[in-house]
């Protein structure tokens, strides 16, 4: 252990630091000691990376403010996880949430470049009326996204903290440059509809039940606000920046999003005229008959296609870091090739290059079967819900009894304890890394709620993701047929018996949650 007044540089050949200076030390220096606390080594390049999440326009006000106001109770429980250091007690429950958690983001990848891929689609049939919508054609098209999405993440990967700042940019221009026209030019319907109109399109005995599932839409546009966590390694004093970007885009997203929504409902015009748009994107034909123009509607649609490409980039900058990062604690077959970085780049090639072949084999799915293709990429809803929910249920039982010491700036004190019983007779599967299980002593990190008020943010939100997670399962419409089932049970358990079967058979044997390195 040593001395509590003196604490060694974590550069071998560097000088001692005295606790006043470790206050005072760089951004570099304090992201390299957090990871130190955690046992781990600095292996990806640091950049002042910032993800931006864009959110489908189309949601139902109502629900959009359920989602937002329990979003924001969920980043919070994130962010506080940011900051936890997990036990290795749970470390079965830890492998099973790095599954979920891996697959949610993989088919999350899927359904961004899907969605882009079909966008462009939209505008050619907008453009086009003549065009003959074809399936393939929209995989070609997914495909094309994801090719530009890699470059961007391999060849120019430097560059990307700058194009994510002109995202920005350009995400709250396009706001404004789709609302005033949309405003301006749309009729505009009365706000009793707005407001008091419920529909049931589903079929469903009663309104309040087509409202929980129709709710998923809505739950799946604020989907990947722990996107920042898992880039954390790469960003600047990611300790309390991390936390800064990820309620500032909740906060920033959620009130353009519900502004942006008020504003395409009271121009909605026809509602099934818009649904029965070839398109296949009702928010075109919304802006085809407030413009009258093809011209207008394509340039305000267009800024909708960019900001979807630009997240499908970050989708793969997020998820092969995801996928990176629990294959280095070998939670996932194939994990030394996986857990690879670029001596000169510093990013985790292989793991991208993964993502990628995930996505563009899912997309043959959508070849065949649209419809087949949603059920599959549903896990994304259900995978990450499910590790949210471990992850929140973990924390509340932690926080009640006690178990998780107050924040410490000092790194005098490690946040672990090497445990030689987990190690005893077992060969590291990295011979170059000392890497050891190790008992993880629970505390807070800089950005935490106090107790109580932590207690009550952890119940609301498992319960509101108890909800969630019970209608992801449910159909869209009654009666249900073979085209119209929801198919994302199956593929959700499949994901988690393959996760438990691979687990006993091997992964048992090498995966003893986070690994120290140090």
């Amino acid at each position: 252990m040593n001395n509590p007044q003196e604490t060694p540089s974590l550069d071998d050949n560097g000088p001692e630091h005295t606790q006043l200076e470790i206050e005072d030390q760089s951004s570099y220096d304090r992201d390299r000691d957090d990871l130190a606390r955690l046992g781990k080594k600095q292996v990806l390049k640091g950049a002042d990376v910032s993800v931006n999440l864009y959110h489908d326009p189309k949601s139902f006000p109502k629900k959009r403010i359920a989602a937002h106001a329990f979003n924001i109770l969920d980043v919070s429980i994130l962010l506080m996880l940011k900051s936890l250091f997990p036990d290795q007690r749970w470390r079965f429950l830890s492998y099973i949430t790095g599954w979920l958690t891996v697959a949610g983001w993989q088919f999350f990848t899927a359904s961004g470049g899907y969605l882009s891929g079909t966008l462009i689609q939209g505008l050619i049939t907008l453009n086009n009326p003549e065009y003959n919508f074809q399936r393939w054609h929209g995989t070609l098209l997914f495909w094309a996204v994801i090719l530009v999405a890699v470059i961007v993440n391999t060849v120019v990967a430097s560059l990307l903290p700058k194009l994510e700042c002109l995202i920005l940019i350009i995400h709250v221009l396009g706001f404004f440059a789709i609302v005033i026209p949309l405003v301006y030019m749309a009729p505009h319907g009365n706000a009793t509809e707005v407001f008091t109109m419920f529909l049931n399109e589903g079929g469903w005995q009663t309104t309040g039940l087509s409202f929980f599932i129709g709710l998923q839409g809505n739950v799946f546009a604020f989907l990947g606000a722990d996107a920042a966590i898992h880039m954390s390694e790469e960003i600047a004093n990611a300790s309390t920046n991390v936390p800064r970007s990820i309620l500032t885009s909740i906060l920033l997203n959620g009130f353009l999003g519900f502004a942006m929504l008020i504003a395409v409902l009271f121009c909605l015009g026809n509602v099934e005229a818009i649904l029965e748009t070839p398109t296949g994107y009702p928010f075109m034909a919304i802006f085809l008959n407030a413009t009258q123009s093809t011209g207008g509607a394509t340039a305000m649609a267009a800024v909708i296609v960019v900001l979807g490409i630009c997240a499908t980039i970050a989708f793969i900058a997020t998820s092969s870091r995801m996928t990176w990062s629990f294959a280095r604690d070998h939670g996932l077959p194939f994990w030394r090739y996986l857990s690879r970085v670029e001596p000169g780049s510093s990013i985790p090639l292989i793991s991208i290059l993964v993502t990628v072949a995930i996505s563009c084999l899912l997309a043959l799915i959508n070849i065949g079967s649209a419809v087949a293709f949603n059920n599959v990429i549903s896990l994304t809803v259900n995978g990450l819900y499910s590790s949210y929910l471990l992850a929140c249920a973990l924390l509340l039982y932690r926080r009640l009894t006690g178990a998780i010491a107050p924040y410490s700036s000092s790194i005098s004190t490690p946040m672990y304890e090497l445990n030689p019983k987990l190690v005893t007779g077992t060969q590291s599967p990295s011979p170059s890394l000392n890497q050891q299980s190790a008992t993880v002593n629970l505390a807070f990190g800089p950005f935490h709620l106090s107790h109580w008020l932590g207690v009550a943010v952890n119940v609301v939100a498992c319960a509101y993701m108890l909800v969630i997670l019970f209608f992801s399962f449910w159909p869209p419409v009654t009666p249900t047929t073979a085209e119209t089932m929801n198919y994302s049970v199956l593929v959700t358990g499949a994901v988690v018996l393959w996760s438990v079967l691979y687990y006993f058979v091997y992964a048992r044997k090498v995966y003893l949650g986070p690994l120290v390195e140090l």
